[in-house]
Parts: C-alpha cells; sequence; structure tokens
C-alpha cells in the first residue's frame, strides 16, 4: 500500500515460487481534504477491509513514512500506516514496511528511481497492457512486489518471511493462529467460499 490521506494506493499481486508476479487488483481510494480527517481515515479504512475480505491476502505491505519537509503530510501518511497495520493485524495478517528506495530499488534496481521509471518497470513486471495510474497506484503494486520478492512467495504454505523496516529478513512471525486465519483466507479464495466477516454485513 502507499500510505496518503488524499490518495491511498491499494495493490495486490500473487508471486509464485518462481518470482513471477501477476496483478490480482490496483485501485486508488480518494478522500476529499474538506471532509474531518477522522471520516477520511475511515473510509480507508472500510476500503482496506473489503479488500481483505475479496482477495484474501496472505500479508499485507505498506510504505514506511520517511521525513519530508511538509510535516502535516508527514502525520497525515503515518495516521493512515496506522489503519493499514491495524487492519491488517485484526485479520491476523503479516505486516511488513518498507521504505519508498526499497520498493525502487527492488522493482528497478534503483532506490533513486523516478516515478514514471517505477510505472514502467511495473508494467512489465506485471505485463501489463498500460501504465498503472496513477503514479499512487504503480507505488502501492511496488511496495507489494518488493515484499513478495524479500520476502518469499505469498503462497499458502504459511511460509512468507517478514521484512523489517532497515530491509533485513527474518522468520515469520507469524503466530499458529495467524498462520491458520492466512490458510483460510487462501483457500476461501481459491474455492470461492464466503468471508463470515462479508457474510454478516
Amino acid at each position: 500500500m502507499d500510505p496518503g490521506l488524499t490518495r491511498c494506493g491499494f495493490g495486490c499481486v500473487d508471486i509464485d515460487p518462481r518470482r513471477r508476479a501477476r496483478l490480482v487488483e490496483v485501485g486508488v481510494v480518494r478522500t476529499p481534504p474538506s471532509q474531518s480527517p477522522e471520516l477520511r481515515l475511515l473510509a480507508i479504512a472500510e476500503a482496506l477491509d473489503d479488500w481483505i475480505a475479496r482477495l484474501g491476502p496472505t500479508s499485507v505491505s505498506v510504505e514506511r513514512v520517511f521525513a519530508q519537509d511538509n510535516l502535516r503530510s508527514v502525520i497525515g501518511v503515518a495516521q493512515v500506516m496506522g489503519v493499514v497495520m491495524v487492519a491488517g493485524a485484526r485479520a491476523g495478517l503479516e505486516v511488513a514496511q518498507h521504505t519508498p528506495s526499497e520498493a525502487k530499488a527492488a522493482v528497478t534496481g534503483s532506490g533513486t528511481a523516478d516515478k514514471p521509471q517505477v510505472q514502467m518497470m511495473v508494467q512489465r513486471i506485471l505485463g501489463l497492457d498500460a501504465l498503472p495510474k496513477p503514479a499512487d497506484a504503480a507505488d502501492a503494486l511496488a511496495q507489494a512486489i518488493c515484499h513478495g520478492w524479500r520476502g518469499g512467495g505469498t503462497g499458502v504454505d504459511g511460509g512468507t518471511e517478514m521484512v523489517s523496516a532497515g530491509g533485513s529478513v527474518r522468520a515469520s512471525a507469524r503466530t499458529p493462529a495467524q498462520k491458520q486465519w492466512a490458510q483460510a483466507q487462501a483457500a476461501a479464495r481459491r474455492y470461492g467460499a464466503v468471508d463470515p466477516r462479508r457474510a454478516r454485513r
């Protein structure tokens, strides 16, 4: 995910053991600056809950906040990061963070690549007919690809490794309950079972 209050990029990819990536879904949630912050965060949280329920990911990766001159922007990004982390934890998923430089380096080979380069490489990696737009969508996909590649395949075997914000790979931090939940989510996605949370709505 590429967190932001005005535009929050969502990207979901499947990555197989051979590191081949396939697009599942991508989109951007927009919230109006005129709306109060708590309602904007709620809109993003509800969209994320819907994505998790529909797509059944095995992990969630969010862009790590980094220092900017615009303190107000940093606070908004940090708030959205918190929403993402809570949503992932509530669903029993692993939650990882990668810096923008890590995601850029993963897809382009350079941590200083510009947005058009990231868009072009994401298009090539996923075999898309067109560049992913807007840039927030491409950044979210780069984040997903980065985590999938650095942490190994995101399959149903519970073997995904966590990647720290510093980029070091460590053993999976999943609890047994988290592994069981992730496997159930993946099975529901494969066989079309209804997510119990969706059935209650």
